[in-house]
């Protein structure tokens, strides 16, 4: 199995496209997008699990010229009050701490490196058809063009075409909340920057953080019923605001004030996901990132699997003597963790589980935590009868 086929070049799709590279498959990304889209979604966190994933593929660099870090959180009640302030991630590495920073300037970003490092990336190959033969997988695209490879890697999201090949008819599921991003310049009180300030407030969950420069990055998350596709489709975001300000105005915390004081660029989705056993492969064709497993933004974990993914998956290929037996091991080695994440953020976001960190404790641990070191490290090697590295 030497060529690869990657279908989507967002934050999954160029991260595979790198680690696939560095473990010397020969990989082309095909991107629906006619361009780089960097002006495209709101902001996220990287965790440090997912910064590990970066650094794997030397791609630390790169990420790290975007955005700004953090290395603490703070928990407030409905009060303001102070519930908690504890340390994120591995804050004491420079390498690996947490980052915030826009999505669509990190895809753009990791697209740019995967073309310096002579990666095919090509914009505007919106794929209609995937066909898996015995000997190639043929990728077919709305502009009629075709492209034939030994593996086909369906990284295109949590609306993916490809996932309709492979499981028809599964569909993302509304995970009950709509989440609200924004930012301003002009925040009513001035914060230092390096943490980000989580409110656990009495009708939504907030939490904000604010760069060098003084933008402050904020979102909302609100239970209740989806957004309607068409709202969805055409933006009201000084409605959005003015329902927001309304909602969280009934609360002693800054959330009210600093979403009145923001833009009309305040962008909205309702959080979804992809009901856990959801088949990830067929023949020649493999799902990873949101269109295997999305889930909802409560955990702040989606990126970070997905760059978790992107090494898992190259070193499953370069480590096993043949196909099958990798994308097994590939498997085996994913789904326990990226399910048990779909799980757990979907409580939060319904209601049922209080919170992924407990006020002033370590975060609890996830399946497979132990054993990520050692699967992430690109100079030990992954076996197919545990799934551990050496």
């Amino acid at each position: 199995m030497t060529r690869i086929l990657v279908i989507g070049g967002g934050i999954a799709g160029t991260a595979t496209a790198l680690a696939l590279h560095k473990a010397g498959f020969d990989v082309t990304v095909h991107e629906a997008h006619p361009d780089t889209a960097e002006d495209i979604g709101a902001f996220l966190t990287l965790a440090s699990n997912g910064m590990r994933a970066l650094a794997q593929l030397d791609a630390s660099d790169v990420v790290t010229a975007l955005g700004f870090p953090l290395r603490s959180m703070r928990v407030l009640d409905a009060q303001g009050g102070r519930l908690a302030h504890v340390p994120l991630g591995e804050a004491d590495d420079a390498l690996l701490r947490y980052r915030c920073l826009r999505r669509g300037e990190l895809s753009a970003a990791l697209q740019a490196e995967a073309v310096r490092r002579g990666i095919g990336l090509s914009h505007g190959a919106r794929l209609v058809s995937v066909e898996n033969g015995r000997d190639e997988v043929t990728a077919r695209f709305a502009d009629g063009s075709v492209a034939t490879g030994d593996l086909l890697v369906g990284a295109d999201g949590l609306s993916s075409t490809v996932r309709q090949s492979i499981a028809p008819g599964v569909q993302p599921v509304y995970a009950g909340q709509s989440v609200f991003y924004g930012y301003t310049r002009s925040a009513p009180a001035a914060e230092n920057t390096g943490h980000i300030t989580m409110v656990r407030g009495s009708s939504a969950a907030f939490g904000h953080a604010v760069s060098p420069d003084g933008e402050t990055y904020w979102f909302a998350r609100v239970g209740g019923d989806a957004l309607p596709a068409h709202e969805l489709a055409h933006p009201t975001p000084s409605r959005w605001r003015e329902q927001l300000v309304a909602l969280l105005g009934t609360d002693a915390t800054p959330a009210a004030d600093l979403v009145a004081a923001s833009t009309d660029d305040i962008m909205a989705t309702n959080a979804t996901e992809i009901p856990p056993g959801t088949p990830w492969r067929s023949g020649r064709t493999l799902l990873i990132g949101d269109a295997a497993h999305a889930a909802s933004p409560a955990t702040g974990q989606g990126a970070s699997m997905a760059l978790e993914d992107a090494v898992v998956l190259a070193k499953s290929l370069r480590d096993t003597p043949d196909p099958e037996s990798a994308l097994a091991l590939y498997e085996a080695c994913r789904r326990p963790r990226v399910e048990h994440n779909t799980t757990a953020s979907g409580e939060i976001s319904r209601g049922t589980r209080p919170s992924s960190r407990p006020a002033g404790g370590p975060p609890p641990q996830r399946p497979g935590d132990d054993t990520l070191t050692a699967q992430l490290d690109w100079n030990r090697t992954l076996h197919a009868a545990t799934g551990k590295a050496d």
